[in-house]
């Protein structure tokens, strides 16, 4: 599993004065000196767990350590779930592209934005293109016109070598 959860002090390894104690089903119990915790936590056979160290007094939680661990790795679980990266999906583009495929490049983007995918728009100059760089930029305002409806434009077009780059994200 990850390596994220930080091992919790049980029993004797907990070294405060006095500790917020939290019941087997999360109930307050109230401060408690850690003495008397761990013998609320020892009549009750089970484990006086340190859960927030950087609390005013600490909190503890009275619980059996090997369920305490299990419900922390469901939590991580059910967290792990429910993330998502972005991808940063490419579309390259010519200066002197049809209209009809451009269209259809416009609907592949259209499809990752939906998706919730950056796309990243390169229009790729070649030889004597490079002199016409700055009249091709209507190529890639047309683009984003184009999905103006799902995307804005997070960065605008700037030359990057042989390509002029533009970013485009899912409207929020």
């Amino acid at each position: 599993m990850g390596g994220t959860i930080i091992d919790n002090l049980i029993n004797e390894q907990i070294r405060a004065k006095e500790v917020r104690l939290l019941g087997e089903e999360g109930q307050q119990l109230g401060i408690f000196s850690l003495q008397d915790a761990l013998a609320k936590a020892e009549e009750a056979e089970v484990d006086l767990v340190l859960i927030a160290p950087k609390a005013e007094p600490p909190v503890c939680r009275i619980i059996d350590y090997g369920k305490f661990r299990y419900e922390q790795l469901q939590r991580e679980k059910e967290a792990k779930k429910k993330q998502r990266t972005v991808d940063v999906k490419e579309i390259r583009l010519s200066p002197n592209i049809d209209v009809n495929d451009i269209k259809t490049k416009a609907n592949n983007a259209r499809k990752f934005i939906e998706k919730g995918d950056k796309v990243k728009v390169a229009l790729r100059f070649r030889g004597r293109e490079m002199a016409h760089m700055n009249e091709s930029k209507h190529i890639l305002d047309d683009f984003a016109e184009m999905l103006a409806d799902v995307a804005n434009v997070d960065k605008p077009p700037k030359v990057e070598g042989r390509n002029m780059v533009m970013f485009l994200t899912k409207k929020k």
